[in-house]
């Protein structure tokens, strides 16, 4: 396929978390093939009061083999106007454009509005979420604001494509599988990842990695856990707190599992998600409702098998008794499925997770990108 010149339109370095390591993997993957690629980032993302977590910003160094233009103000439209007559003068021969929250939506629509004005940068939105986890005033608009602004959609779930759906019928669509996780390093020991961390090398440990949210279900997991007392698990949380922790302590302290739990809830740095990841026998995912996790892809990197929850794309991804093992959002159920996954052991999933690990292919998103 001809060189193509493409922006990618998303957070980047050094902004921290899944998407900006998602869109930096992504651009790195468009200039491996030969195209030009670069990425438009956010010089401020959420104000500060907006923001849940403790920073917006990584401690890690910035990647050395791609462009971030940290210029997009998402609260000042003024900002809005500049970039979009900068992206407009430059004509990309493709944006592709994150959607993830619809408070993005007045910024990300008024760029591209501009864009659109040269008559030849076609417009691709990777819509991460549609309909918003958390619902607030004002969601409704500001999505169909942006979606206006777009010329086709990549998805990485079928509930997420049913969302689309409900505000826009007709323009092309397409759903990709998130990539694998594969820039956090190979996969190393459970033995040398347990020292690395401080963690007995002989216990049974299970994991919730990524942000705690209410719908992620870290509530109903600890429920399961006061169930599992008896089984000697221990449960490794790694991931900041994104709401109010308080009624999680409490929770620990009224279940009496505190000597349970391992917590890790600082932001845990891409330099270190590899030791998190690979010092677990089993990766948890007990949400309450989902559309897709990055967490699937991650843990399919490092081929660690998964328990996960009978919603959104989660029982797709991860099919019954091969990758892991699928249960509902209660605490027995749960309870249940992680007694399940030590009695079949964890070689017993490792064939099914290197058969199913090879549909996540960067090159595959990509490929559809262009195509669309």
């Amino acid at each position: 396929m001809a060189q193509k010149k493409i922006v990618i339109i998303g957070p980047g370095h050094p902004l921290r978390g899944g998407l900006a390591t998602f869109n930096q993997r992504l651009c790195k993957q468009f200039n491996d093939e030969g195209h030009s690629c670069s990425i438009y980032s956010f010089s401020l993302q959420y104000p500060d009061f907006l923001f849940p977590g403790k920073t917006q910003y990584s401690t890690d160094p910035a990647p050395t083999d791609i462009e971030i233009y940290s210029v997009i103000n998402s609260i000042h439209p003024l900002n809005w106007l500049q970039v979009g007559n900068e992206l407009k003068r430059i004509r990309p021969d493709v944006i592709v454009v994150r959607f993830w929250l619809p408070l993005m939506g007045p910024a990300l629509g008024s760029i591209l509005r501009r864009v659109r004005k040269n008559k030849h940068t076609r417009i691709i939105a990777i819509t991460d979420n549609v309909i918003p986890h958390e619902k607030r005033p004002g969601d409704v608009p500001f999505t169909r604001y942006f979606l206006k602004s777009c010329d086709a959609f990549i998805t990485m779930s079928d509930k997420v494509m049913n969302d689309l759906r409900q505000f826009e019928k007709s323009k092309p669509a397409q759903e990709v599988l998130h990539p694998l996780y594969d820039n956090f390093g190979e996969p190393i020991s459970k033995e040398e990842a347990r020292k690395k961390l401080g963690i007995n090398t002989t216990e049974k440990i299970i994991l919730f990695f990524g942000f705690i949210r209410e719908y992620k279900g870290l509530d109903i997991l600890f429920d399961a856990m006061a169930l599992l007392k008896q089984k000697n698990i221990k449960l490794l949380v790694a991931g900041e707190f994104y709401e109010d922790e308080k009624p999680y302590r409490e929770q620990i302290k009224r279940l009496n599992i505190e000597d349970s739990l391992i917590l890790r809830t600082d932001f845990i740095p891409d330099s270190e998600v590899k030791y998190y990841l690979c010092a677990a026998d089993v990766v948890i995912q007990p949400y309450r409702n989902a559309t897709q996790s990055g967490v699937t892809p991650l843990a399919y990197h490092f081929e660690k098998p998964m328990v996960v929850t009978n919603v959104g794309s989660l029982p797709v991804r991860v099919p019954h008794e091969k990758a892991g093992l699928v249960c509902e959002p209660e605490p027995a159920s749960l309870a249940a499925a992680i007694t399940r996954y030590f009695e079949l052991g964890e070689q017993y999933f490792i064939p099914h997770l290197r058969i199913e690990k090879e549909k996540y292919s960067w090159h595959n998103l990509v490929k559809t990108i262009l195509e669309l």
